[in-house]
Order: C-alpha cells, then sequence, then structure tokens
C-alpha cells in the first residue's frame, strides 16, 4: 500500500491551485468591461499631476476627456497646473462638429483658454502655438480603426513636440475595438490624414502603445522622436471589451456602431449611405435607387450630420443594427466586406459606385479592383495575410496590455 508523504501532498495541492488558478484566470479573459471597472490614464492623476506641477501644460482634448464626471482641463485647473490652451481634433472641444467640418479657433467660455482646432487646414501645432509650453498632455478616446483621425492628429502634435523639444504625455485609454487586428495595411502611396501609417484598418492598440510605435518606427518626419510618456491603464487587457461611457464623435452613438465602424467606414467611398442624418449612423446602409432591398430610412439634418448624403431622400438597403449589437457574441472578430460587395453588385450604375475617396480609406488600390473583378470575400482576405503577419510581429513590440492571442 503506497502512503503519500506531506510532501507529496504538499505538491498536489500546490499544482491543483495552480490548475483552478488557470481555469478562474481563463474564464476572466474576455470581459465586458465598463468605466468603473478600469482605471483610463486620466483617472491615475497621481502619476501625472506631478509631472505637471510648475510646468506650462497644454492639452489635446475634446467631450471623451473625462476624469468621471469633470473633465479633463476642469480637473487640471482646480489641481493648480497651468493649462495654457487646448488642441481639439476632428468634431472640436466639445464633439459635436460634422465630420470633416473646420472648426475655427475660439476662447472657451467656461475657461478664458484658447482652443486651437487640429483640423482643416491647421493640422499640426506651429512652433507659435507651442512657443513657451513645457509638456502636451494627449487624451482622447480613440475606436481603434486607421481611418478614425485622432491617431493622426496625435502624429502631427508628437511630431510639433519632438521639433520644438516639448515633452508629450498620452493618457491612454482603452480601445473598444482592440480585440483583433484585421484589414489591408496601408500602402505608403495612399497616405493621407485617413491613414499616415502602414498598419491595416484595425490595429488593435491602444493610443499610448501606437504613439510608442510612431515614435519607435521613426514614422515622424525626418524619424525624430519626441519625449513621450504613457500613463497606462489599470484593469485592461486585448481580451477584454470596453464599452464606451461617452460617445467618442457625433456618429457613433452606441456600441454596436463602434463594432461595425471598420466596416463601414468603407462605404463613405461610394455611393451609399451610412445612415449618417438618422438615429442609427453607422448601422444602416442604404441608397434611393436599391428600391428592391429590405430596409429603407430617410437623412435628415442633424447635430454632427447638418447635410447627410441623400438628405431628405428615401434611401433603401440593409439594417445592421443587430449585427452590430451581436458582434461580441458572434465571437467572428473581422472586418465583413460582404455588404460592400453586395451593394455594388446591386448598384445600377457600377462605373460611379465608388469614389476617389475609397482609395485613401482602403489604403490602396487593390481592394476597389478586387470587388469590381468579382473575388470572393474570402479571396480579398487571403490576399491581406502576409502583410498582416508582418504588422503584428511589429505590433507586438508595443503593446502595454496582454494581447488577446
Amino acid at each position: 500500500m503506497y502512503f503519500r508523504s506531506a510532501k507529496d501532498n504538499y505538491l498536489i495541492l500546490f499544482f491543483a491551485c495552480l490548475f483552478f488558478s488557470h481555469q478562474i484566470f481563463a474564464q476572466t479573459k474576455g470581459k465586458i468591461l465598463t468605466d468603473t471597472d478600469v482605471l483610463n490614464g486620466a483617472e491615475r492623476t497621481h502619476l501625472y499631476f506631478p509631472l505637471l506641477k510648475n510646468k506650462q501644460v497644454a492639452v489635446v482634448a475634446n467631450q471623451s476627456s473625462m476624469i468621471g464626471t469633470t473633465h479633463l482641463v476642469d480637473s487640471l485647473l482646480a489641481a493648480g497646473i497651468k493649462v495654457k490652451k487646448v488642441f481639439c481634433p476632428e468634431h472640436g472641444f466639445r464633439g459635436v462638429a460634422d465630420a470633416g467640418e473646420n472648426v475655427k479657433n475660439y476662447t472657451d467660455k467656461k475657461t478664458g483658454l484658447p482652443i486651437v482646432s487640429l483640423y482643416g487646414g491647421n493640422k499640426k501645432p506651429k512652433p507659435d502655438y507651442l512657443r513657451g509650453i513645457d509638456i502636451v498632455v494627449f487624451d482622447l478616446q480613440d475606436v481603434g480603426a486607421r481611418f478614425y483621425t485622432y491617431i493622426s492628429t496625435m502624429h502631427y502634435v508628437m511630431e510639433a513636440c519632438a521639433e520644438n523639444n516639448v515633452e508629450f504625455i498620452v493618457l491612454d485609454r482603452p480601445n473598444p475595438n482592440g480585440f483583433y487586428v484585421d484589414g489591408p495595411v496601408l500602402d505608403k502611396r495612399f497616405k493621407s490624414f485617413v491613414g499616415m501609417h502602414q498598419v491595416p484598418i484595425v490595429h488593435g492598440m491602444t493610443v499610448g502603445e501606437y504613439a510608442q510605435m510612431i515614435n519607435e518606427e521613426k514614422w515622424l518626419s525626418n524619424a525624430v522622436k519626441c519625449k513621450l510618456q504613457v500613463v497606462k491603464i489599470e484593469g485592461y487587457t486585448h481580451h477584454d471589451f470596453y464599452q464606451l461611457p461617452i460617445k467618442p464623435s457625433p456618429n457613433l452613438s452606441e456600441m454596436a456602431a463602434v463594432y461595425l465602424y471598420p466596416s463601414l467606414c468603407l462605404f463613405e467611398g461610394t455611393m451609399v449611405s451610412v445612415g449618417r442624418g438618422t438615429n442609427k449612423p453607422f448601422q444602416q446602409i442604404g441608397h434611393p435607387d436599391f428600391k428592391n432591398m429590405p430596409h429603407k430610412f430617410t437623412p435628415q439634418s442633424t447635430t454632427g450630420a447638418k447635410y447627410p448624403l441623400y438628405m431628405g431622400q428615401t434611401c433603401y438597403g440593409y439594417n445592421l443594427e443587430h449585427q452590430g449589437s451581436t458582434f461580441i457574441q458572434n465571437k467572428n472578430y473581422r472586418i465583413d466586406l460582404q455588404w460592400l460587395i453586395k451593394c455594388y453588385e446591386a448598384a445600377p450604375e457600377k462605373n460611379i459606385f465608388f469614389n476617389n475617396f475609397f482609395n485613401n480609406l482602403s489604403g490602396n488600390d487593390v481592394l476597389k479592383k478586387q470587388i469590381i473583378d468579382g473575388v470572393s470575400e474570402e479571396e480579398i482576405r487571403k490576399s491581406w495575410q502576409k502583410e498582416l503577419s508582418e504588422f503584428k510581429k511589429t505590433r507586438k513590440k508595443y503593446l502595454l496590455y496582454e494581447d488577446f492571442e
């Protein structure tokens, strides 16, 4: 008869604990997180307030730059930090301007601070704007798509900081599409403000991680590097599904739209409406000539969509709200091209289906040709894989949080 020693019992207990702790850890991966489950970089004030003390500070912010129920700018001022100006991205400081709308510089009534727009003809802070500034604090809620312009704004601010010897601090926030990587990698011939770097449409990085990649891959002009610090998020991994507490821009008002955005923004380079000017933008697609399709909507002038495509006209197409709201549960995390292919096939005048913006959004001139030539979605996806694999290797070097794979 075999009798276990105390050492044997200890080892059995140890490995049992190890097994069950692994099981518990595995079950906690892929959590749905709200703002109460994590501490965003902005909320970890003890890590960066001391860095700002007695410094001349500028802030890149909009309506998403919150510490609980208080705006970052108000929190900094209340702490006695010398905020000298605020830079704002596309959609403006209050986040209500249309996509592509030029926002003029103005003085904020509440704080008396100058608000400088970094969209339109002034995408990069001029040296005069940074004169006397020691540190720029960046706090914007991104959505994780290459053509979402907040990361382009970040690029130009980093570049200006590097050229003017100004420190740059990123207050990191979760990426609501940070749990996968997909899409064609940008061909640098198609570099624009909606795609500045050789990354796929869905890059799977937070702005803090992305800032590190911009800096270390020498993507700034003349390979300059800025003095970068990232204030990390506490309680977040790339397994998780972060639910945005505040809409990051006027037409991404629900999580369903945030999940559909990487797929549906490509329609902005076509004749098809993405539902701007309705209560479900980026959750439906349509065109006045698609009369045989099952869904209809009529765009009207709204906040964030003053002059939407086909305003006042009935559009026919597809309601994709369900696909967006069940995106997490379906566990098929990828850009969905079927709707683009279906709409192209349904277009009565295929020669005007695409506009000149499409190649900038897709990041190449290949996807448009593939759709015109009738290449299947799976074959199109296969054509991305080599460059995606190379990008993932680069991405790994800059991750600050546990990855999804």
